[in-house]
């Protein structure tokens, strides 16, 4: 009897955290499907959700999600434009627990928020994600005269209180497009009030290499969009950012750093940083109801609403 046929292992080249590379150049995620959640309208908040599709070259979507409709202002209401997290690699804007957060953040801010679905590596390599982003804000703010694709946007909100946030690769995408809409622009009657960054992904950890490895034109350690420059901090286009870091995260380094360059920027906003005491990176995903997840999310609220 013939021996079985041997099985082909193939060389590891790279690990990273979230993947290895081996020699003859694919890719294994460790991460490889996550749950999604269709949108739906939530009976006790009265929070709406619908998919959008925003681009199809290249493939851009969002979720949008609006307050209960007795809740909406005569005069209309703040947007979010709320970027997801997962390393550049994974996770998605109809996961359970984005929606989850978006959803409470339309529910208790008021606001319509826009979540945003972008490329990930290894399908659409960086700087995907922040192109994506980038078309989505371009979008949501192409509906500022009210003759939109988008009837929400068109008849729901106030596009002088516009705002970015994100958490972790979300964040590091949240500093990318205020850098841009300090040096490129919105259409006139879109003013950016302010941008909040969760535990954000920037140079200055084992990540960094990874980062690069999924950055097809990516220019080293000191790549502005990884490693944003005081000057590149000082030019954002908001009037107000808020940076959350944990005390146990492995980011929070590099976010406290973005803070202590952000205050050699000469930038002329207000800005503050919060740190979660004793917390993992973006702990409050895995456990809404837990004391310090309602506190961090109360504060973005705050933030919002302009408390």
């Amino acid at each position: 009897m013939a021996p079985p046929p041997q099985t082909e292992t193939k060389e590891v080249a790279k690990e990273f955290r979230f993947f290895n590379v081996y020699k003859d150049g694919t890719v294994d995620l460790f991460f490889k499907n996550w749950k999604t959640v269709p949108p739906s309208d939530d009976p006790v908040t009265g929070v709406r959700s619908k998919d959008v599709t925003i681009s199809t070259q290249p493939p851009v979507s969002a979720r949008i999600f609006l307050p209960k409709l007795q809740n909406l202002n005569q005069n209309k209401n703040p947007v979010l434009f709320y970027i997801h997290g997962g390393g550049f690699s994974m996770m998605s804007a109809f996961s359970p627990h984005y929606h989850r957060h978006c959803a409470f953040l339309a529910a208790e801010a008021n606001a319509v928020v826009v979540s945003i679905e972008y490329g990930l590596f290894p399908t659409r390599p960086i700087p995907a994600c922040y192109e994506d982003s980038w078309i989505g804000l371009q979008w949501v703010a192409s509906h500022v005269n009210g003759n939109g694709p988008e009837n929400w946007l068109n008849d729901h909100v106030d596009f002088e209180k516009l705002f970015i946030g994100g958490d972790s690769a979300g964040g590091n995408i949240t500093h990318d497009l205020s850098f841009r809409v300090g040096t490129i622009g919105l259409p006139d009657g879109v003013k950016l009030n302010g941008a909040f960054l969760v535990h954000p992904f920037f140079g200055g950890s084992e990540d960094d290499e990874m980062w690069m490895h999924m950055c097809v034109d990516n220019k080293g350690l000191h790549d502005p969009r990884m490693n944003p420059s005081v000057e590149d901090i000082g030019k954002l286009g908001c009037g107000r950012v808020l940076i959350f870091v944990a005390g146990k995260d492995y980011l929070k380094g590099p976010g406290e750093f973005y803070y202590e360059k952000m205050k050699m920027s000469g930038f002329k906003g207000s800005f503050e940083i919060v740190e979660n005491e004793n917390e993992e990176h973006c702990f409050y995903l895995g456990n809404f109801e837990s004391e310090k997840a309602v506190e961090l999310q109360n504060k973005i609220v705050s933030f919002l609403k302009q408390e």
